[in-house]
């Protein structure tokens, strides 16, 4: 894989109720990632971004939701998002704090 495409690869942390207490309980970091991402990908830009080893991913397409505004209707797009294990000891510091 490139390292355009391993940066690309990554959207952003995904931050939720339900993440935080994956976090804290299973050691996994959950991700907002691009829909054409597969898991061996995200595995990799995750090892070499943030020099941790991975245990395994899991990934789930998430449906966007339909808004509406007046009489007007829209959707929002899907997403995708990957709960990304980390093995025993080691940990993703997104405030980089000592």
């Amino acid at each position: 894989m490139n390292q355009e495409r391993m940066y690309n690869i990554l959207l952003a942390p995904h931050v939720s109720e339900k993440s935080t207490i994956v976090g804290d309980e299973a050691n996994q970091v959950v991700f907002r990632v691009k829909r054409d991402a597969s898991k061996g990908e995200i595995k990799t830009a995750v090892e070499q971004l943030f020099d941790v080893r991975v245990e395994k991913v899991r990934t789930a397409v998430m449906k966007g939701k339909e808004k509406g505004f007046g009489r007007i209707k829209g959707r929002r797009p899907n997403w995708k998002k990957a709960y990304v294990a980390l093995e025993a000891g080691q940990d993703i510091d997104f405030l980089g704090g000592e």
